[in-house]
């Protein structure tokens, strides 16, 4: 927090234009490990900045430190923290904390999803065409047939709401939350999505890969929804469904 309000913090570039770290990416996800290796310390570890410390436990800690670090580095409030926690590889357990806005999202499998210790639910919305959408693009990616800018566009300029807030954990718990009705993106890493796509199971949607096959964090391409459009944004994002239509933003 001290880092973010008084910018006291040094910026690097990883492989990619745009794609930072910065030195309170390390030092957030050196506090985690600190925690969790006190603890449990036979326990895997998978994070962003680190990579994986390989154990033979069959948990899993797999670990954001800054979930949304372009907006960190550039004073924007939406980025969090997100941890998920794996056995026997199925997640179990996530966690994602915005501090600069007090939120608090938690989920176990099996126990509903939670915000700030209130549950939380997705939303009921049952057309792609009258939903608000949101979504990510990859730092750096080939310009594909039906690849992200592709989707984007047919989906505004049917006149679908489609944001970018920079951050896909947070995108993930606010389709928990019924803010959002979906979420697609064409490049996740696991420490991306790990909470994140747990969220919003457990608050009654679905998470799928862009087939329809069940979500894996260790691919990259997902769509989270609140279930009812799950098969049409499916369709629209393999640019199998009719026209969506026209209309405004």
């Amino acid at each position: 927090m001290q880092r973010f309000f008084q910018g006291e913090f040094t910026i690097s570039n990883k492989e990619g234009i745009n794609n930072l770290v910065t030195e309170a990416d390390h030092a957030s996800e050196k506090a985690i490990f600190e925690v969790i290796k006190n603890d449990y310390p036979d326990h895997f570890l998978l994070s962003e900045e680190t990579g994986e410390i390989v154990t033979d436990s069959k948990y899993k800690w797999i670990i954001d430190p800054i979930d949304g670090t372009v907006n960190f580095a550039h004073g924007l409030p939406l980025c969090c923290v997100s941890i998920g926690l794996e056995q026997d590889g199925q997640m179990i357990m996530g966690a994602v904390y915005n501090p600069f806005v007090k939120e608090f999202f938690f989920a176990q499998r099996g126990y509903g999803a939670t915000l700030n210790d209130k549950k939380i639910t997705v939303s009921q919305e049952t057309s792609v065409l009258t939903s608000c959408l949101v979504t990510g693009f990859p730092y750096s990616y080939l310009d594909q047939p039906n690849g992200p800018l592709e989707v984007f566009s047919r989906l505004i300029r049917a006149g679908v709401p489609v944001r970018r807030l920079g951050s896909a954990a947070i995108d993930l718990c606010w389709v928990a939350a019924g803010r959002f009705d979906g979420f697609y993106e064409h490049k996740l890493n696991a420490w991306d999505s790990a909470a994140g796509y747990l969220m919003v199971e457990e608050a009654g949607g679905r998470v799928s890969d862009f087939t329809g096959s069940p979500y894996s964090p260790y691919q990259p391409h997902i769509i989270a929804t609140n279930g009812k459009i799950h098969d049409e944004l499916i369709s629209v994002v393999n640019n199998r469904h009719a026209t969506l239509g026209s209309g405004r933003q």
